[in-house]
């Protein structure tokens, strides 16, 4: 005699397969995610699973499963540097899923994996969120309810499939209704991202070189959706951050810009109002025109007049945006900032620094001074490049009078510089200049080859100016953009050949990638994007003024015929005996025990008190008040047979308990 449970049978044939199938559709979207190893060990634990099943194999002993732990763990470390943040995280549940897949005997154990799938598909959207990304999830969630299904019945692989696809479709209308109206709730809990995405994009500090880098990556930024006409291509600088530091090689924020102060502006002329999809950066800083407010509530202007969160962008984000581009921006600014802003270092430069001061003794004021050196940028044979000369300890005199080649922020640095030695305070503004129209959606596209950087210097009683060097230099780029900006030889995207972009050039493909870019940027702007206060928003548009007693009246109609569509009453069980004997059925069921087809009521509860044998009276009683009752005539009401079957549950534990089967062991 040995003891067993429901959960402690074998695992059905096609229960299996169906695991074996999601594990590989759960495993395959985090493979640029976790380390080589964990991919070798998923492959050889199913290798070795197939055998076990063929009987070809054993399954492996507590020592070896102990040591394939923490032979895991260790891989995981090294490759990751911890144990802890969102990758070694996410590298460390995979693992676990995988070796739970050569760990497992019972159902029980198949119940574990299929709940630790379940676990990992959601994991798997805080690496991915796009269209493709949720449409793919589908497969995962399907066969692992087979799965799941496989286990609890003894149907075909098909008809399993069919059960599990059936489920989901019964389950959209909930799905729509709780993801309309069910609060968005900020996260109790959080991760460290990946190192990598804080560094795909603007960082705090820029070398002349770093824009270059930039440049090569078609990494998406954000997305931006005009309420009016889109503005001229040359009026699009995206403002993300400010750098009013210069150390003689690179420019970085000051502690001033990073106070949360309001800066003194004054709103003229026409407003722009838009909204952003903006990808996870790493960074708290968001991009906008010129002077942007967002209606967020955990955004703020800074002092630099940049828009910043309280913490760092780690999901696709949804913000509001309205920017004067006519502003007045600090008429006027107090003796520290101008210290700030005309900051350079003690020695080096010395031709710039002659140079600025000789242009400080022919134009007295800053634009007429700016507007002097745009026309020498113009003039002289300076040239737009990404693959720059190296530049000395004397940056600014290299490419100002030697080199006079480079990127935005080349330009933008040495006219900074400058500017400053001429006493006008300046500073660098980096962000992104541009976009691509997708004439489908009407709406412009960021990425990380449109990083720019330009000036911005003061005047009294005029505030802060923009001006860009680059716009002398290369006016195509600014007009056209980056590629035709460059030499026919400087190939400025460093993706992979299979990068749709590098195709623009083909009409039918280049169609198709817009498209397809149209529908992500839907699925973003209408499906991520309806939490928080978007959703009140679009909530309050729609049931505004209709507190009506007739819309209420029509709403609980509404609810009711979908309740009834639920639970469908009709369908429930009219005899009250077989009611209650139907609960007697599922009780037992869900201890391990199914009445068999064919089996009279006597024979299951002879059979039920062999497998329960501590449960065998209740059980009895039970039965005898059932015959009692449905074929002897008896009088006793169905409230009689109720409380049996109460007592009967009571006495059954809520876990699943363990029954006894009978059999011979030799």
């Amino acid at each position: 005699m040995t003891s067993t449970s429901g959960l402690s049978l074998p695992i059905p044939r096609a229960s299996l397969l169906w695991l074996l199938l999601a594990q590989g559709l759960v495993v395959m979207p985090f493979l640029q995610h976790i380390p080589g190893t964990i991919i070798g060990l998923w492959l050889a634990c199913t290798l070795w699973r197939v055998q076990i099943f063929r009987m070809r194999a054993r399954h492996p002993g507590a020592w070896f499963k102990g040591g394939l732990l923490v032979g895991t763990a260790g891989g995981v470390y090294l490759a990751r540097g911890s144990l802890v943040g969102l990758e070694a995280g996410a590298a460390l549940l995979v693992a676990a899923f995988v070796l739970k897949m050569l760990e497992m005997q019972t159902r029980r154990d198949a119940l574990v994996l299929i709940f630790l799938g379940f676990f990992c598909v959601v994991v798997g959207y805080l690496f991915e969120d796009n269209l493709l990304w949720a449409a793919f999830t589908l497969l995962p969630v399907s066969t692992l309810l087979a799965a799941l299904i496989g286990l609890q019945s003894s149907n075909s692989q098909g008809d399993s499939l069919k059960l599990a696809l059936k489920l989901l479709l019964q389950a959209v209308p909930l799905m729509l209704l709780l993801f309309l109206f069910f609060p968005r709730l900020e996260p109790l809990w959080s991760l460290p991202q990946p190192s990598n995405k804080g560094l795909t994009g603007l960082s705090d500090s820029m070398a002349p070189g770093d824009m270059a880098e930039l440049s090569k990556s078609a990494a998406l930024v954000f997305r931006a959706s005009f309420e009016g006409p889109i503005p001229a291509r040359n009026q699009l600088y995206w403002r993300s951050l400010t750098l009013e530091q210069f150390d003689g090689r690179r420019w970085s924020q000051s502690l001033r810009a990073q106070t949360v102060q309001v800066p003194q502006w004054e709103k003229r002329g026409d407003a722009l109002s838009y909204s952003i999809v903006m990808e996870p950066s790493g960074r708290p800083w968001l991009s906008s025109l010129d002077v942007g407010e967002s209606n967020l509530a955990d955004v703020r202007q800074m002092n630099d007049f940049r828009l910043q969160r309280r913490r760092p962008v780690e999901q696709s984000l949804l913000y509001n945006v309205t920017s004067w581009p006519d502003a007045t921006r600090e008429a006027q600014l107090n003796e520290n900032i101008q210290r700030q802003d005309l900051q350079l270092p003690a020695k080096g430069n010395p031709q710039a620094r002659q140079w600025a001061n000789d242009l400080a003794r022919r134009y007295r004021k800053p634009d007429a001074l700016a507007e002097a050196m745009l026309d020498y940028f113009a003039r002289e044979p300076y040239h737009y490049t990404l693959k720059p000369p190296t530049l000395g300890p004397d940056s600014i005199d290299d490419f100002l009078f030697e080199s006079r080649g480079g990127f935005c922020a080349h330009y933008a640095g040495a006219m900074t510089f400058v500017l400053r030695a001429a006493g006008i305070p300046a500073r660098v503004v980096a962000g992104y200049q541009g976009g691509e129209l997708n004439p489908d959606g009407q709406y412009l596209t960021v990425r990380q080859f449109d990083a720019h950087a330009w000036v911005e210097y003061w005047q009294p009683g005029v505030g802060w100016r923009s001006v860009d060097p680059t716009a002398a230099v290369a006016p195509q780029r600014i007009e056209q953009g980056l590629e035709q900006a460059l030499a026919a030889d400087e190939a400025f995207l460093a993706d992979s050949p299979m990068s749709a972009l590098r195709y623009r050039n083909v009409p039918w493909l280049n169609s198709m990638r817009l498209s397809w870019d149209n529908l992500n940027y839907g699925w973003q702007r209408w499906v991520l994007g309806y939490q928080g206060q978007e959703q009140l928003r679009v909530l309050n548009r729609w049931f505004s003024g209709l507190e009506t007693p007739a819309f209420i009246g029509g709403l609980g109609l509404l609810l009711g015929v979908f309740a009834l569509w639920v639970f469908k009453p009709w369908q429930r069980e009219s005899d009250s005996q077989l009611r209650l004997f139907n609960a007697f059925e599922r009780l037992l069921a869900r201890h391990g025990l199914r009445r068999l087809p064919g089996e009279g009521a006597e024979e299951f509860s002879r059979r039920a008190a062999l497998l329960l044998p501590g449960h065998a009276e209740a059980i009895a009683a039970f039965t005898r008040e059932f015959q009692a009752q449905r074929y002897a005539g008896h009088t006793s009401s169905p409230a009689e047979l109720r409380r049996r079957l109460k007592q009967l549950r009571r006495r059954l534990p809520w876990r699943l308990s363990a029954i006894k089967d009978t059999h011979d062991s030799r």
